[in-house]
């Protein structure tokens, strides 16, 4: 395929977002799947379900940040490379592809090194008891040997994504999603190895992906390719790149930290019991969010594609269309869990504790999901664009600034107890959803109109 096959500039905008969207999405639910599946075998071992699943959750901090570093290069990466290629610089659009590669090996060996021998006071950390702290650990012990095959398979497909090929960056997911799907039962059950069968399974289905990723940018269908001479780190690029990839990183490393909030905070206020509904919660909003994920991340290289190539007017038209597609999505889920909250927690666990707290935590905790849209929308357009600062902060204020206060001072009010940490959620995704998709409508909408004319 030529390049003028993958010129973002031809054609609708909507249809742009949506030929790379829904491959996307499809990719991301197959990814989540990855941890989801786990979550589902997990959560019925026989006699250890409830705390195998809970110290599974008691890891997802320390997986949060090996997900941020991923995205700090990856995501970091693409769009400043996506603009290059649309300004028609395909060596220095290379270039940054090679260097965000190197990058992910380098942060992901630290990674590994730092994670094994720091395993033990982190878990506690992040809110394991002396109960769950065995399962997290024989979970984390082994996923983290496979740190650098992750950040690899999921960091690099951005690059694929970006060029237009979202069919490969499907099978990319999708080649180690069934083989995790497939080794799963087999090790966890058949071998009897528990939560390191689980582990391992997710290790080398990953090691799968890795190997396709780095087939398919060093062959002949890849339009932007990665070669050895550009694996040598550039300091100007790695600083654009930090820039652009900070407000990725920010996102997924505040989710590490609010989660380790709310695992403390539930720890204290509801025991294991809580700890683990948060695991079931988390794991419905990792589902239910993909589809909102998949179509902002898909509109970053198009937007930036043609920000590159000066079509303030495509640019425009892409917004409005991110901004309707996303808030009417977002809207489905939302109906769905206010519904049937029950339906989702059977999905995971079969647990009669679970099923008693389950439907009022899930109702609280999504309570206001419909309207987390508009942050990831606001964010994506921020990156997209260049505008590195701005996504940093909005990614901040959600979740640092308001979120994290809530957190620990709602149990304390009107009797809330547990019930508070999942109200605080709600709560933020209004006030900072808001406040950050109003800033980009009035800042960048005037941007665009004034370069276009």
């Amino acid at each position: 395929m030529n390049h003028q096959n993958r010129d973002f500039s031809q054609g609708s905008m909507a249809g742009n977002i949506l030929r790379l969207a829904l491959p996307m999405t499809v990719a991301q639910l197959l990814n989540v799947f990855y941890s989801v599946i786990d979550r589902m075998y997990i959560g019925r071992i026989p006699e250890a379900g409830r705390l195998s699943l809970t110290g599974l959750g008691v890891a997802f901090p320390l997986l949060m940040l090996i997900t941020a570093f991923t995205n700090l290069w990856g995501a970091g990466g693409a769009p400043l490379c996506s603009i290059a290629w649309g300004e028609g610089r395909q060596d220095r659009a290379e270039k940054i592809l090679g260097n965000s590669f190197l990058m992910l090996i380098v942060t992901g060996l630290l990674l590994t090194v730092l994670g094994l021998l720091l395993r033990r006071p982190l878990l506690y950390l992040f809110g394991a008891s002396d109960a769950t702290y065995p399962y997290a650990d024989a979970y984390l012990s082994i996923y983290l040997l496979g740190t650098v095959f992750v950040m690899i398979s999921l960091g690099m497909n951005y690059f694929i994504n970006l060029q237009g090929f979202g069919r490969t960056g499907m099978f990319t997911v999708l080649l180690g999603a069934g083989a995790n799907l497939l080794l799963d039962p087999l090790f966890i059950f058949g071998l009897g190895l528990g939560v390191r069968g689980a582990a391992l399974a997710t290790v080398l289905s990953q090691l799968l992906s890795c190997l396709f990723v780095l087939r398919f940018l060093r062959g002949r269908r890849t339009l932007l390719r990665l070669r050895r001479e550009n694996l040598r780190p550039d300091p100007a690029i790695l600083r654009q790149t930090l820039g652009l990839g900070l407000s990725n990183f920010t996102m997924s490393a505040t989710n590490s930290l609010i989660h380790t909030l709310c695992n403390n905070t539930l720890q204290a206020w509801g025991g294991d019991l809580y700890v683990g509904m948060m695991t079931v919660i988390y794991s419905v909003k990792e589902i239910v969010t993909l589809p909102i994920t998949g179509l902002t991340a898909s509109a970053q290289p198009v937007l930036g594609y043609n920000y590159g190539a000066r079509h303030f007017d495509r640019v425009r038209g892409g917004i409005r269309f991110l901004t309707a597609a996303g808030l009417l999505y977002a809207l489905l889920p939302w109906t769905a869990v206010m519904l049937a909250p029950r339906l989702f927690v059977r999905l995971f666990s079969s647990d009669p504790a679970l099923l008693a707290i389950g439907p009022l935590s899930l109702r609280l905790y999504f309570g206001g999901f419909f309207l987390i849209s508009l942050q990831f929308i606001g964010q994506s357009v921020f990156v997209a664009l260049g505008c590195s600062r701005q996504a940093i902060f909005f990614s901040l204020l959600r979740k640092v600034i308001l979120l994290t206060p809530l957190i620990l001072l709602l149990p304390h009010l009107m009797g809330l107890g547990a019930n508070g940490v999942f109200l605080a959620e709600p709560i933020s995704d209004l006030l900072g959803g808001g406040a950050c998709f109003l800033t980009m409508c009035l800042t960048l909408g005037p941007r665009l109109r004034s370069s276009a004319s």
